[in-house]
């Protein structure tokens, strides 16, 4: 039995004709009738009945064209995912990426699409906010969160898990909290992105999360400030881990509550539900969600 032919079969149940089927395909009835005919002839059993004025299934063909019409969609979506991808990258891509991943991986990641298709432009900026795309002319964006816009589509790269740290040194004068309720008693370094509440910290309880409300005098919508402060001993931070991973393998900040943070935030490669990616951004987003998960172990 060959998938081509069960796709063939699908298309004379959907339209109800061997000419309709032929002329969409571009073949004669005699081709397209004697393949139906081997199908038969594979499955052992008649598949349609056939009159002058037209085509109906068997009970035999109603149960086979429910699996073709499966291996039809997957044969499309096959197609669909490498769409113009033979054809050559040129224009402009507008984007908008969180600043953590901008630095982290993206930066890099995008110019090096530049260079292997030199006629693309990209005009990619460095925003936590969550930026309109239809009313900025945003062809993508990256963004990490929650969604809940339906007006958007969303393919899922990565998880980002959170951490509590704090350097040697702040810990040394201060002491270390044994519990998260602990950091009310403490300097928190408050990360005011998005609209994610800075000093609302997450933790992972028996009956479920719970928050833990923080207070500190220092507060930046800028993480590498934060990252900055948190190393320089003056408090503790809450953080994605993928920005202090290199500083908790050397010693710089420790995390403190390594299994009880309850924040774990989704990076997400987003269009607008009224605009198709183009090809281009098909296959930007997929160089992206590589290069991401080269470096998976940053964000767990």
């Amino acid at each position: 039995m060959k998938a081509d032919d069960l796709i063939l079969f699908s298309q004379v149940a959907d339209l109800g004709s061997f000419s309709k089927v032929a002329e969409v395909n571009n073949l004669t009835n005699s081709v397209v009738s004697k393949r139906i005919a081997r199908l038969e002839q594979d499955v052992g059993t008649q598949l349609l009945y056939r009159t002058t004025r037209k085509l109906t299934l068997t009970e035999a063909g109603k149960a086979l064209n429910n699996s073709a019409k499966n291996v039809k969609q997957a044969a499309q979506e096959a197609l669909d995912s490498v769409s113009g991808f033979g054809e050559s990258i040129s224009g402009r891509i507008k984007m908008s990426v969180p600043c953590i991943s901008g630095d982290l991986v993206l930066a890099d990641a995008v110019a090096e699409f530049c260079t292997w298709y030199p006629e693309l432009n990209i005009d990619m900026s460095l925003d936590n906010r969550f930026v309109d795309l239809v009313d900025g002319g945003f062809d993508l964006v990256i963004r990490t969160g929650y969604l809940e816009d339906s007006s958007l589509i969303a393919r899922h790269i990565l998880d980002s898990q959170w951490l509590v740290c704090a350097s040697p040194s702040y810990l040394s004068r201060n002491g270390r909290p044994l519990q998260p309720q602990d950091l009310t008693g403490h300097n928190c370094l408050q990360y005011a992105y998005q609209t994610t509440g800075a000093s609302d910290w997450e933790f992972k309880g028996f009956s479920g999360n719970y928050i833990v409300k923080v207070s500190g005098n220092f507060s930046t919508d800028n993480a590498i400030a934060l990252r900055k402060a948190a190393i320089g001993g003056h408090g503790i931070a809450y953080v994605p881990r993928c920005l202090v991973y290199h500083d908790l393998g050397n010693g710089q900040l420790i995390d403190i509550f390594p299994d009880l943070v309850g924040k774990r935030l989704g990076i997400y490669a987003v269009y607008p539900f009224t605009r198709q990616p183009t090809k281009k951004v098909k296959m930007l987003i997929e160089h992206i969600r590589t290069r991401y998960l080269e470096i998976k172990h940053y964000f767990k």
